[in-house]
């Protein structure tokens, strides 16, 4: 039996929008130059996983010369990656900026020393080398915790050379980059992760102006569901992530990215902890308010601030991509 023509027409007018639907436009910052810390949502560009939930998504790659805060406060981004100390700053100067998601359960700073100390406090009193940042970062905590003292300080200029000449010093770094140029040169470091001996903040944060939040809510929670989903599948096969990563950041070897992929996964930076039980890329208040006692405590908070600005719980809890 034929199905009459007017019938026809209609289901035809029905269905049109659903294919006609435009995806939506996000232009997302990463924090540096493509590596593995980005993996994830390479993967989700790579596989289409956000086309599939409806997004145009543009990866623009950070860099020394690049605050992605700044381009996010004047609207030339969607969403920015950044620390979650520095949202905490943007709230102080009264920047409406807030965190909607964490890519690092475990924040990736690590000290690293020469082969002889068994812990970290081993290192109170010798020198470390440390950035200009990193005195309203974690070395306040160190001081806190561990009695570190500001004439162990001696600066670093980002480069390993100065470490591997001396063997009497330590320096910072990221637990997924500097210590894989460190044991190229032959040296196998200690490596102390700050997150296992409880230096609380988010790393890698997902950061919207809260015009987007109000605005965007659904496209945000789809965003942070295909990053999430893309996390997953990184974690499982790098492979298509890794593809693109270097095809943005051509001076990315391979065998960084690998290195990059091994600590991620060894350390649990993406999947440890809350992640377990409630998703990739979540935050919890707990964690966010340890971080917030922790600067209060550490004499790097301003008096009046109401700190609970700087992130909500709105995208993320809709999420709950498990590893």
């Amino acid at each position: 039996m034929r199905t009459p023509l007017r019938a026809l027409l209609a289901a035809l007018l029905i269905a049109a929008p659903a294919h006609a639907q435009p995806l939506e436009r996000i232009v997302f910052a990463t924090d540096w130059l493509a590596q593995a810390e980005h993996g994830g949502f390479y993967q989700a560009l790579a596989e289409g996983t956000y086309r599939r939930h409806g997004l145009d998504v543009t990866i623009r790659m950070g860099g020394p010369q690049v605050n992605g805060l700044q381009l996010l406060a004047a609207g030339q981004i969607d969403v920015a990656m950044g620390d979650g100390l520095q949202v905490l700053s943007a709230v102080e100067q009264d920047v409406p900026l807030v965190a909607i998601a964490a890519t690092f359960q475990k924040n990736p700073t690590v000290i690293i020393a020469h082969p002889g100390p068994a812990k970290l406090e081993d290192l109170k009193g010798k020198p470390i080398a440390i950035g200009a940042a990193s005195n309203t970062t974690f070395w306040p905590w160190l001081r806190q915790k561990y009695g570190f003292t500001d004439d162990q300080k001696r600066p670093y200029g980002f480069s390993v050379q100065p470490f591997l000449a001396d063997k009497s010093l330590a320096q910072q770094g990221f637990a997924t980059s500097e210590p894989f140029s460190i044991e190229k040169a032959g040296v196998r470091p200690a490596v102390f992760l700050l997150a296992d001996l409880g230096y609380p903040p988010y790393s890698q944060a997902l950061i919207v102006t809260r015009a987007t939040l109000e605005r965007r809510r659904d496209a945000l929670v789809r965003f942070v569901r295909a990053s999430a989903e893309g996390w997953k599948s990184y974690l499982a096969n790098p492979a298509p992530g890794n593809a693109l990563i270097r095809r943005d950041n051509p001076q990315m070897g391979a065998d960084l990215v690998a290195f990059g992929v091994a600590k991620t996964k060894a350390y649990g930076l993406v999947d440890a902890g809350d992640a377990r039980t409630l998703g990739l890329l979540t935050m919890t208040d707990a964690r966010w308010n340890a971080t917030v006692a922790f600067v209060r405590s550490a004499g790097l908070a301003r008096d009046g601030v109401d700190y609970g600005r700087a992130w909500t719980l709105d995208v993320v809890r809709d999420v709950k991509v498990l590893p």
